[in-house]
C-alpha cells in the first residue's frame, strides 16, 4: 500500500483494533471507547476485510489475536502515536475548555493520599476534562506504558521502556500509624513486641522494615497483610496494631479520629516517588498541562507532609 491508498483507511477502525488488543474483549473495548458491543463488532468485521483475516479469535470470554494481529499491531502503535502527537501540535490547548480525556496510573498509596487534592485542583482548572485511573505498581508501570494504556504513571520506577521519560516527584518518609490509648512514643522493643500490618499488593509480609530491623538482629510480628491502604483506619481502630505507610498517607488518615502517626523508633528507606510517561507524549501540550498540575500538587503536599513527620 503506497501513501495515496491511506484515503481508504478509516483511522476509527484502527483505533478500535488497538483497544481490542489491549482489552482482549468487546464489551470493554466498547466501555473504554464509549460504543456500543454492534459498532465495535461491526468494526471488526470491516477490519477482517481490510487486511484479510480473523485478527482475533473467541476462546471464552476472550478475544486472542491471531500472528497477523499481533504484527499489524507491532508496527500500527507507533504510528497512532506519531499520529495523535501531530493533531496536538496543530491544536491549542486551553485547560478552561479543553473535554480531553486523561489515562493515567496510579500506585495505591498515592490514589488513596494525593488523587483526591489533585482532582480538586483539576476541577477548578479544567471542569470538562475525564481523568481515568488505573491502579499500578513498579512492576506494571513499564508495561502499560509500552501498551499506551496510560500516558503517565507515578509509582516507585525501575526498568522503564527506553523512550519513556521520569522525573522524581518526592521522596517518602515512612510514618508510624497507631490507634492505641497510649500517649506515649514507642520504644524500638515496643515496635518489635506489637502485632503489625502490612500493606501489600502482592500479599507479602516483609518489606523494607523487616531488612532495616535484621540489621539490628531484630524482628517485627506482622498479623495481617491488605491489599491497600484505605482499609488500615478501620483495622487499627480499637486495636495495638501498628502499620508503617508513606507521610502523605499518613497525613491523610490522620484526619480520621482516634488514629495518630509519629516517626517510627528506627531509620528506614525512604524511596523515591517519581513520574513517568510515555515518549511519544511527552510534547503533547494536553499531556505536559497535566504533569506540571501533578509535579505542583505534588510539591505542595510535600510541605504539609514535612510538618507531620517534625511534629
Amino acid at each position: 500500500m503506497n501513501r495515496n491508498d491511506l484515503r481508504r483507511a478509516d483511522i476509527n477502525l484502527l483505533v478500535v483494533f488497538e483497544t481490542v488488543m489491549h482489552e482482549r474483549n468487546v464489551t470493554r473495548a466498547g466501555e473504554k471507547l464509549f460504543l456500543c458491543q454492534g459498532t465495535i463488532s461491526s468494526s471488526l468485521g470491516r477490519l477482517r476485510s481490510m487486511f484479510n483475516d480473523p485478527l482475533f479469535i473467541r476462546t471464552g470470554g476472550v478475544m486472542e489475536p491471531t500472528a497477523r494481529a499481533e504484527e499489524i499491531h507491532a508496527r500500527l502503535a507507533p504510528a497512532l502515536d506519531g499520529i495523535a502527537v501531530a493533531l496536538s501540535c496543530a491544536q491549542t490547548f486551553d485547560p478552561s475548555t479543553s473535554e480531553d480525556c486523561f489515562h493515567i496510573g496510579l500506585c495505591d498509596d498515592v490514589e488513596y493520599a494525593l488523587l483526591p487534592g489533585l482532582m480538586r485542583s483539576l476541577r477548578l482548572e479544567a471542569p470538562n476534562i475525564t481523568l481515568v485511573v488505573r491502579r499500578v505498581d513498579h512492576r506494571q508501570l513499564p508495561q502499560l506504558l509500552t501498551s499506551g494504556e496510560i500516558s503517565m504513571g507515578t509509582s516507585f520506577v525501575q526498568d522503564l521502556p527506553a523512550s519513556a521519560h521520569c522525573k522524581r516527584l518526592r521522596s517518602m518518609q515512612p510514618m508510624l500509624l497507631r490507634a492505641d490509648a497510649s500517649k506515649n512514643a514507642l520504644t524500638l522493643d515496643d515496635f518489635c513486641t506489637r502485632p503489625h500490618v502490612a500493606v501489600s499488593s502482592m500479599g507479602s509480609v516483609i518489606d523494607d522494615v523487616d531488612q532495616a530491623l535484621s540489621g539490628f538482629g531484630l524482628q517485627r510480628k506482622v498479623v495481617l497483610a491488605v491489599p491497600q491502604f484505605s482499609a488500615l483506619p478501620a483495622l487499627l481502630a480499637g486495636s495495638d496494631m501498628l502499620a508503617i505507610v508513606p507521610d502523605y498517607v499518613a497525613a491523610a488518615m490522620v484526619r480520621v479520629d482516634g488514629i495518630r502517626a509519629e516517626l517510627p523508633p528506627l531509620k528506614l528507606p525512604a524511596p523515591e516517588l517519581s513520574m513517568a510517561w510515555r515518549g511519544a507524549t511527552h510534547n503533547d501540550p494536553r499531556e505536559s498541562w497535566l504533569r506540571a498540575c501533578v509535579h505542583r500538587h505534588f510539591s505542595q503536599q510535600q510541605a504539609s507532609c514535612i510538618a507531620l513527620a517534625v511534629a
